[in-house]
């Protein structure tokens, strides 16, 4: 009944037309009306609750993936900790080698210094004429 009141109503207003009373329908029009009401009532519930069981779901799924990259950005990050700390290592390995090998190469160069030194010293004693008895006057 009010739906049929509200309905002529805004009917009557949009033609242009003021009336005062409105006639009630009778039962079997009241009946087919109800009937339609009911119908576009249901589809309309039933259209409304799939838009937000779909706006439901695409939040979860937003959720869900804004999760899993949180998941990834921490991983990349603890990744990215531990290959720094394995950078540091490698750097004072690399110190130490360097160190190492200048010392290395310092021993190489006092070998062969030690050894050229050697060499002269035995070519020295082999150039240095035996002392020969000295013949005096007899």
């Amino acid at each position: 009944m009010v739906y049929h009141w509200a309905e002529m109503r805004t009917k009557m207003r949009i033609m242009g037309f003021h009336v005062e009373a409105i006639k009630p329908l009778n039962e079997a029009a009241a009946a087919e009306l109800g009937a339609n009401l009911l119908g576009e009532a249901i589809i309309f519930a039933c259209a409304g609750s799939c838009l937000l069981l779909e706006f439901w779901r695409q939040q979860s799924l937003k959720h869900r993936k804004e999760v899993e990259r949180e998941a990834s950005l921490l991983s990349l990050r603890a990744d990215v900790d531990r290959l720094e700390q394995v950078l540091d290592e490698l750097q004072v390995q690399v110190q130490a080698a360097v160190t190492k090998s200048a010392l290395e190469e310092l021993r190489a160069e006092l070998r062969a210094e030690l050894q050229e030194f050697r060499t002269q010293i035995c070519e020295e004693e082999r150039q240095e004429p035996e002392p020969q008895p000295s013949e005096g006057p007899e």
